[in-house]
Formats: structure tokens, C-alpha cells, sequence
């Protein structure tokens, strides 16, 4: 609390009338190029306002960006401004960066340019092909569970009145280890928990952002950790979401409103599809899969025109792969694509009722082309797991971010699972239900190391990857 409250003075402190309550944050990173993001507030946080929220305020801003941590000669985006339409976001592209660089960044804001100051430095590393890389994954983080202590599924309630003020453990815990970027699986915001006052209109919905970004772990985190994000189902409309229905929010405002808060694309660009990929080293590329926009109805019976997918990035996904002479391919899926899950969903590529026809002939694809190491990275699932499918593909779920939406999970041979014939391979399901993170670090020796880590950082298991 002590930290809290100094935060707070400091900031109210240093300005009086204008804040950025939520910090900043910088996404995309590449080996020349990162977006830049930040938001104009009313108050200075991380506590709420009478109504919940954290209301943002009209003001003026830029970025500048220098490797020099005392910013001589920095690069200076133009003066944006924060207005209501965009949610007071700020978001600046930064390009011609140099590889493998650390820059410091910074704020500079105001009511006016005039009374405009610099905000506190923070910083990102651009990518390089050579090197260690590490990063950090995490998913399903569940504020109302969280907050109120009530478990969402059968993961214990941990959580301490110090932690709801400063956010979830699993934050300080993956800053420790110093990761050179974040993956958000989805599940980032939960917009219908609680069920009662579930969020449809769009001030209801940019509040879930607001509280969940406001706590000072993930600010300390995002400070200087560049992030790539995907949305699921609770940040995108509902539980197991698909295009169809008049319940709101409708499908359109789930795709804009992620699109807005997130540092992806310019806040302007409404078109360029949020799948794509990312070459993060010389022996490792991922694909962010999206898993909502295109998809099929849940309830249609499953075959070869069922698709999360749909045909182009489908496509897309087959001829990048083919192209890519990465020694590992990962996909990242907001969703399990081997499992096991629960037999009594029909959301995603596991699901005997589901997508299975589309992952059972995916798998076969890279089969029949001769693509091997390729990984599936999914969030979705409350529980961590490291599963190999009968074809061959691994897949490493990521868990649930914190203790309170944590599960138990699926074993292979399950009755009431996706595999009751046992045929997928568990070598990890946690024992316990717990949240945390998935650790991946690669070198230049090609060796992939993936680490389960609780919520705290202890870690639950480790394998390790090797070039065939």
C-alpha cells in the first residue's frame, strides 16, 4: 500500500490536472520498427474513481525515443491528441530503428503543448536475428475473480488485499526473468464477468480495459516489455463467441474495440487483418492465429466447411509456413488445437462437436509436406499442459495468469474429454490447479527451453527442444 500511495502522490505531484494512469506500453516490436502507446487520464491511479473506472481527459502528447537513456538527439513523433473517439489513446509508430538496439522512451504531455512535461523513461530492445531471445506468455486474466476473491472454475483464491492493489503476482514474477517480449494469448479483458453486470455498451467495455491496465505491476511490467496481442471469446464479445446473435456487445464492436486498445495496427487502419507473423530470431518464427473473425458458427456440424480459420488466412498460414526456413515454427492459437479438453464445448479445434475436422486435416498437411518442428502455443485453457497429437504436433498451453481462474484440467483417456482413447501424449499437466506463465528462450545453438512457471515463478516443468 505504501507503494501504492507514494505512486500516486508522485504522480499527482508532477502533474496536477493530467495523467496516464495506465502507463505505457509498446507493441509489435520488430528488429526496426515498435508502436507506442499510451492514454490521457483524469486521475492518477492506480485507485478508481467513484464509478469504477479510470475516465480519460482531451489533452496533447507525443513520443520521443533516443538510445541514450538521457535522451540526447531523440526522435520526436508529431503532437497527437487525445480525444474521446479513440478512447483519449495515444499511439505513435516508431521505424528505422537499428537491430538489437535498447532505446529509452518516453511521454510528453499536457492539457496544452504548452504546459506539456516528459513522463517517466521507459524502454524496448528491437529484435535481432542472432542471440538469445527469451519471452513470456500468459492468457485468461480474470479481474472479478481476481478482485473479489471468488474462483472462476477450481483454482484456489490467493490473492492478497497488497495484490489487488498492485495487480496479479505472475507480472512481478515474469519481470524478474527479464523476457525480451510478452504474447497476451487472449482472455485479456473478461467483458461478461461478472454475469450480472456483464459489459455491452461501449463505455462498459473500454472499462474493463481501463481497470485491468491500471494496476502497477503491469504498468512496472509493460514499462519494458514490448507486447504482441490476440484476442478469444471473453475479450472479443462473450463465452465461446462466434459471429452470430443479436446479444451484445455485436461482433463488429468486439473486433474495433480490441483493435483500439491494443497497439497493433495504426488506430485508424480497420482492415489489415490481425493474423500475421513475425520472424523473432534466425531459428524461431511464430504466427498469430485469429480465431474469432472468420470463424464458422459453433453449432454447425463439423467438417470440411466448418472453419475458425476461414479459407484465406488459412491459406495465408499454409504458404507462410512453407516459405519459412525457420528451424521452429510456432503458431500461437488463442485456442487448443491438440488438447485434451472438455468433450462438452464445440469452441475450438479440439472439440469432437467443434473444429476437429480442420486441425486433424492441418496436422496432416504439414505431415504430407514434410514440415516438421512446428509448435502450437495456445491460451484458452485455464490449466498448463505440454501435449504431443498422434501426428506429431506439440502443443504447450500456457494457463491461466492467475491462481482464481486456474483449473484442473484434462488428462488423455478421459471419458468425458476430447481424447477418450487415450492417444495424445501428456508429458506435463500440472497436479495442482495454479496460475502462471510459459517461459520460451532460444539461442543461437537452435536449443528451444519452455518453462512452466507458477504464479509466483517457481517452475513446474521444463523441456527442452532440440534441431533435428
Amino acid at each position: 500500500m505504501k507503494a501504492i500511495l507514494a505512486l500516486s502522490l508522485l504522480t499527482s505531484a508532477a502533474f496536477a490536472d493530467i495523467h496516464h494512469a495506465q502507463g505505457e506500453m509498446a507493441g509489435e516490436v520488430t528488429a526496426t520498427s515498435v508502436w507506442l502507446q499510451s492514454r490521457l487520464t483524469a486521475i492518477p491511479g492506480p485507485v478508481l474513481d467513484d464509478t469504477g473506472d479510470v475516465p480519460g481527459k482531451e489533452g496533447v502528447a507525443y513520443f520521443e525515443w533516443s538510445e541514450s537513456p538521457d535522451f540526447s538527439q531523440p526522435t520526436r513523433s508529431k503532437w497527437s491528441e487525445a480525444k474521446a473517439d479513440h478512447d483519449f489513446i495515444i499511439r505513435t509508430s516508431a521505424s528505422g530503428l537499428k537491430p538489437g538496439t535498447l532505446y529509452h522512451y518516453r511521454l510528453v504531455f499536457g492539457e496544452t503543448r504548452e504546459t506539456a512535461k516528459p513522463g517517466p523513461t521507459r524502454s524496448f530492445k528491437t529484435l535481432t536475428e542472432t542471440g538469445p531471445v527469451s519471452f513470456c506468455m500468459g492468457s485468461c486474466m480474470n479481474y472479478h475473480a481476481f478482485i473479489h476473491g471468488k474462483a472462476n472454475g477450481g483454482g484456489p483464491v490467493t490473492a492478497t488485499e497488497e495484490d489487488k492493489q498492485l495487480g496479479y503476482p505472475s507480472f512481478a514474477a515474469m519481470k524478474a526473468l527479464k523476457p525480451d517480449f510478452f504474447i497476451g494469448t487472449g482472455d485479456i479483458v473478461y467483458y461478461d464477468h461478472p454475469p450480472q453486470t456483464a459489459a455491452q455498451t461501449l463505455p462498459e467495455l473500454r472499462k474493463k480495459w481501463h481497470e485491468q491496465f491500471r494496476f502497477p505491476r503491469l504498468i512496472e511490467f509493460f514499462a519494458h516489455t514490448p507486447a504482441f496481442w490476440s484476442k478469444d471469446d471473453h475479450d472479443f464479445r462473450f463465452n465461446d463467441a462466434d459471429l452470430r446473435g443479436e446479444k451484445l456487445p455485436a461482433p463488429t464492436t468486439g473486433i474495433e474495440i480490441f483493435r483500439e486498445q491494443m497497439p497493433i495496427f495504426d488506430e485508424e487502419d480497420r482492415t489489415t487483418p490481425t493474423y500475421r507473423t513475425h520472424r523473432v530470431h534466425k531459428h524461431l518464427q511464430l504466427w498469430f492465429m485469429e480465431g474469432r473473425d472468420y470463424r464458422s458458427p459453433n453449432q454447425m456440424p463439423d467438417g470440411p466447411e466448418k472453419s475458425i480459420w476461414g479459407r484465406e488466412q488459412r491459406e495465408w498460414l499454409q504458404t507462410s509456413l512453407k516459405a519459412s526456413d525457420a528451424t521452429w515454427k510456432v503458431i500461437i492459437t488463442p485456442t487448443p488445437m491438440v488438447g485434451p479438453d472438455r468433450n462438452s464445448k464445440t469452441d475450438n479445434h479440439t472439440n469432437l462437436a467443434g473444429f476437429k475436422h480442420e486441425a486433424d486435416t492441418f496436422f496432416q498437411w504439414l505431415l504430407d509436406n514434410g514440415l516438421d518442428n512446428v509448435l502450437t502455443f495456445c491460451g484458452d485453457r485455464h490449466w498448463q499442459y505440454y501435449s504431443i497429437h498422434p501426428l506429431g504436433v506439440e502443443e504447450f498451453s500456457v494457463g491461466a495468469l492467475n491462481d482464481e481462474n486456474a483449473i484442473r484440467g484434462e488428462k488423455p483417456g478421459g471419458p468425458k474429454t476430447t481424447d477418450p482413447e487415450g492417444k495424445i501424449m501428456q508429458p506435463y499437466l500440472y497436479d495442482k490447479p495454479t496460475g502462471g506463465f510459459l517461459h520460451v528462450r532460444i539461442g543461437d545453438d537452435g536449443r528451444l527451453v519452455l518453462t512452466h512457471h507458477d504464479d509466483h515463478g517457481v517452475v513446474m516443468h521444463r523441456a527442452t527442444k532440440r534441431m533435428h
